[in-house]
């Protein structure tokens, strides 16, 4: 009898845990190990997309994907621009701690044969989940390098940063990659490559004229030192002109370059084969998904299909073409079953590019009301992002989350869903978002957010729980030219400092909860707190500056300029060519 009592107690104790673990939105409810697919646009504006406000451009299953999860309305980059922006999605940290951000004007990985790239060092998501029995995969962009010292050494590639299968584009999609598109390599940087390379040559011809007559005591290898940088910075200028397309517009599977240049027509068809193929491949085991898309950055390569189909010229075909392609991801995970348990996860890496145009046709994205787009530093419009979740049983449906909320979120986020832990031994700026997901906390744990462009500090957000508002006050802002409507059509890009940029003391306050569009500029007359509020962002300007310790500069010169012998080449070096996509044999990884 007593046996029998015990046999029921326990009975009824694993009914009651079982139920708990499936009580939607409980925290038990993710004790087991869910599928993760990330999926990250490039270049993508905020007002792009129709659940944020588009009315002109079909979205119509990212707009499912909101309704049926969470949609973030403040969710910021960590950066403006892909590589930084990229790099603390990665690793759940800001850029300038890892030295993915930029004292130059050059923020980028800026080729291929590059030394610079996430260091190896740093520890990404990717590695956490592999640790967890996860298989983890890469399909698309990375832009993160290469190689350190050696055309094989693969120090920054992303094998080398735990994942487990890669295909995809290790730099970045540009102008360049087009055969009959106007070159995008950045024009300053090649005029000053070619005043770099016409000072070192005339020191090489003076050195040597002055050794051959005794007038200059030098050794040889001081001078061959010098040629050889000369011959560097020339191979570094040259390379802009049709090699890059070549040297850079390449597509690798894991280690093996299989195309070289890459073929354009067929690479957003070939990057949805390959995450579907994955999907299915590994539907029986936890699996990280990260697909890192190509659009919407220029040249906006887009199939036939949805050309012309828009009511936004190229630029809407493209964003079109993307979102056909997510619905294509999400129809396989519902094929397989897999629905109720994977999490997914919608987002862009900055703003879009309003500067990007060919002739009067813009050929970037919208910010929405959001003041600003890619590579301006603080501005809204350039961090604000798209941020959609869903997670069926598990995340609440069709809700909207008003909270401050980051890129590097999705680090500590995966890293506790997949039983791992963040790393102890460095500081992650990145908080767990699923409790407020969930719903059981309602505010976010950002207090402070700091916006960086390169290594310089443009703008605080201050997130003032106890009263709601959200203040975001801006030290430095790029220079707008006249006609260009919120953006630096003159020069490029907007700049990080120099003449390009106004610095503002005190700092432009705006309160973001009433204005987020930023258009209603406080002052000491209009909001009676100002002097409170800016020291109180000051003091947490210097609390975050003493957390930073000196790192390698991973985008210095040195480190961004062209080095031959760092080049993947699919042939005989320099005329590097092959297409193995379609004798290729698929990893079965």
């Amino acid at each position: 009898m007593q046996q029998q009592t015990f046999y029921w107690i326990a009975v009824t104790i694993k009914l009651v845990l079982c139920l708990f673990l499936w009580l939607p939105g409980s925290q038990a409810s993710v004790s087991f190990k869910p599928n993760i697919v990330l999926i990250l646009a490039d270049d993508l504006g905020i007002g792009d997309i129709g659940c944020y406000g588009n009315e002109t451009i079909r979205t119509p299953n990212i707009d499912r994907l909101a309704k049926e999860g969470i949609k973030l309305t403040q969710h910021i980059a960590a950066a403006p621009l892909c590589t930084p922006s990229r790099a603390a999605f990665l690793t759940g940290r800001y850029p300038v701690r890892s030295g993915m951000d930029s004292t130059s004007e050059f923020r980028v990985i800026q080729w291929n044969a590059g030394s610079g790239g996430l260091p190896p060092n740093e520890t990404t998501f990717a590695k956490i989940l592999q640790k967890q029995g996860y298989i983890t995969g890469l399909i698309g962009k990375w832009h993160q390098g290469i190689n350190c010292e050696s055309r094989n050494d693969h120090c920054h590639h992303p094998l080398n940063h735990g994942f487990d299968y890669f295909y995809g584009m290790p730099f970045s999609l540009m102008n360049d990659c087009h055969i009959t598109k106007p070159p995008e390599k950045d024009r300053a940087l090649r005029s000053k490559l070619w005043l770099l390379t016409q000072i070192l040559s005339l020191a090489v011809l003076t050195l040597v004229v002055g050794k051959l007559t005794g007038l200059v005591s030098v050794s040889w290898k001081i001078m061959i030192c010098f040629a050889w940088f000369d011959f560097l910075f020339f191979m570094s200028w040259f390379s802009m002109y049709g090699f890059t397309r070549y040297w850079d517009c390449i597509m690798m599977r894991n280690h093996e370059i299989t195309e070289q240049p890459m073929v354009l027509e067929r690479t957003a068809s070939t990057l949805l084969k390959e995450a579907v193929s994955f999907i299915e491949r590994n539907k029986h085991r936890p699996f990280l998904l990260f697909v890192s898309l190509l659009h919407v950055h220029t040249p906006l390569i887009t199939t036939e299909r949805f050309l012309g189909k828009s009511r936004h010229g190229l630029y809407g075909d493209n964003v079109e073409e993307m979102d056909w392609m997510v619905g294509m991801i999400l129809e396989a995970i519902s094929t397989e079953d897999l629905k109720n348990s994977t999490l997914i996860y919608f987002a862009s890496d900055h703003g879009g590019f309003l500067e990007a145009q060919e002739g009067k046709a813009q050929m970037g994205g919208w910010n929405g009301i959001y003041k600003g787009g890619k590579a301006m530093g603080g501005w809204e419009g350039g961090i604000r992002v798209p941020g959609i979740f869903r997670w069926p049983g598990v995340l609440p449906t069709d809700i909207v989350i008003d909270e401050p909320t980051s890129l590097m979120d999705i680090f500590p986020t995966v890293a506790h869903l997949a039983g791992g832990t963040v790393p102890q031994d460095r500081i992650i700026d990145g908080r767990d978002l699923m409790p407020l997901l969930q719903g059981r906390v309602q505010h976010s744990e950002h207090e402070f957010m700091f916006h960086y462009c390169g290594v310089h500090l443009h703008a605080v957000r201050w997130h003032q729980k106890d009263s709601g508002a959200i203040w975001k006050a801006h030290y430095v802002t790029p220079k707008f030219s006249p006609e260009g409507a919120g953006a630096c059509y003159r020069i490029g890009i907007c700049p990080c400092f120099g003449e390009g940029v106004t610095h503002h003391d005190p700092p432009l306050l705006f309160d973001l909860s009433q204005d987020p569009s930023e258009a209603s500029l406080l002052s000491p007359g209009t909001e009676p707190q100002f002097d409170t509020i800016i020291s109180r962002i000051e003091r947490a300007v210097e609390e975050h500056r003493r957390t930073l310790t000196p790192v390698p500069q991973q985008l210095s010169l040195y480190n961004i300029m062209w080095k031959p012998w760092l080049q993947p080449c699919c042939g005989t070096f320099p005329f590097c060519w092959c297409d193995k996509e379609d004798d290729s044999a698929h990893s079965t990884v």
